[in-house]
């Protein structure tokens, strides 16, 4: 689990059933050859009527993860190594900003962000959105995380801050008939302000994937499977999707899936999976089966890539590693390896296809991904030019669709 270092839905179109779920993940599909094409692409989306740019970014990532990976950091553009602002840490190790950008829309539907320009989270709010439209004028990709405050004292988002009462049912409250519903209702109403206005200098709206109630394997968030049924977060999800494209327009999102890393089947990965038709990225955190370096847990962190690449493959979606790293700090040595080996192994091997990957941000008393002149460095720079990396200055055109 990464630590963060800030203090800080009526059901929509028939989903697919739990025992569909399982009977899909234990039958092993035959091989087939590529069935998306310029086409069909829509038909495989979440939204069918997203934005011809976002349409083309499904089109694209799911191309690309055949031959290639982006390389991404959340908060690449405002979270550095011991404050040292200016360039991306990324590039001032590579001379290239990341492929991949991450941001978050928890400051952004803080309870205490008032639209104002005097106020703290509001300021966050315009520095983000600004870094975003920065990425994407840049060809970068853009992906946003919620780590969405309770609903009861709008305070953490963290079990360990909350309640026994609170742990129990903050999650049933925010669905449809909860007595959080509306309070959920407004944040999403919130994040669709957002991504409703949120364009490029083309003057379009920014594509983005939206990955909300991740981790949820886990019992360190609200939202974990501790504290909800797998029916409960299905709701959640399709409530989640439904209102966003069918009640407030949003068409430039894609939706991203990612548990924490301890589904070792495909039938335990899909069970609390809302859908084909609500989700458009299998993706997977994990920083566990790195945090030692050891050739198993590399080993374990590969065959886990393989499983949601297959799962993608024969679903026609994504597959990313949506969130990763190991911290190094000043007393926490980098491990040998980490990226050049034991990442890039991880993400390759067993012929696996993964779009992209996130490393989680730098901040002044450690990092994820080391800057110039730290000890592993070099190491990072030879995972960046392996020949399946892309970082900004070799990303593909991703928001149009060429034949």
């Amino acid at each position: 689990m990464k630590k963060i270092l800030i203090v800080v839905l009526a059901i929509g179109l028939a989903s697919c059933s739990g025992d569909d779920n399982k009977a899909a993940a234990t039958t092993t599909p035959p091989a087939q050859t590529d069935v998306l094409t310029a086409q069909n692409v829509r038909s495989y989306l979440a939204d069918p009527n997203a934005t011809a740019e976002t349409v083309a970014l499904f089109y694209n990532l799911h191309n690309t993860q055949k031959s290639k990976f982006l390389i991404g950091q959340q908060d690449a553009f405002n979270a550095f190594y011991q404050d040292a602002v200016g360039n991306s840490d990324i590039k001032k190790a590579t001379g290239s900003d990341p492929a991949l950008l991450g941001s978050d829309f928890m400051f952004i539907t803080d309870n205490q962000n008032d639209g104002t320009a005097q106020n703290w989270f509001y300021q966050q709010e315009v520095i983000i959105t600004n870094h975003v439209k920065e990425a994407y004028n840049k060809g970068m990709v853009n992906t946003f995380s919620w780590h969405l405050r309770e609903p009861y004292r709008g305070i953490s988002f963290y079990t360990s801050d909350m309640t026994a009462q609170e742990k129990a049912n903050a999650f049933a409250s925010i669905l449809p008939g909860g007595e959080n519903h509306e309070y959920f209702k407004q944040k999403l109403d919130k994040v669709a302000s957002v991504l409703n206005n949120l364009k490029g200098a083309d003057g379009k709206l920014i594509p983005v994937i939206f990955r909300p109630f991740h981790e949820f394997d886990g019992n360190w968030f609200w939202w974990g499977a501790a504290y909800c049924t797998p029916d409960q977060y299905k709701q959640a999800w399709q409530f989640l999707v439904t209102y966003l494209r069918d009640t407030k327009g949003v068409h430039n999102v894609l939706y991203a899936y990612s548990p924490d890393n301890s589904y070792t089947t495909s039938a335990k990965y899909l069970e609390r999976y809302p859908g084909d038709a609500y989700v458009d990225v299998l993706g997977m955190d994990n920083y566990g089966d790195f945090s030692n370096g050891s050739t198993q847990g590399v080993t374990n962190a590969g065959n886990k890539m393989k499983m949601v690449s297959a799962l993608a493959q024969e679903r026609v979606k994504i597959c990313a590693m949506t969130e990763t790293g190991y911290r190094v700090t000043a007393t926490t040595a980098p491990l040998t390896g980490f990226f050049s080996t034991n990442m890039y192994n991880a993400l390759t091997a067993n012929d696996s296809k993964v779009a992209y990957v996130m490393f989680w941000y730098n901040d002044a008393t450690g990092y994820y991904v080391p800057p110039s002149g730290q000890s592993n460095t070099q190491d990072f720079k030879d995972f960046a030019s392996k020949s399946k990396s892309v970082l900004q200055h070799n990303i593909p055109a991703m928001y149009t669709i060429t034949q």
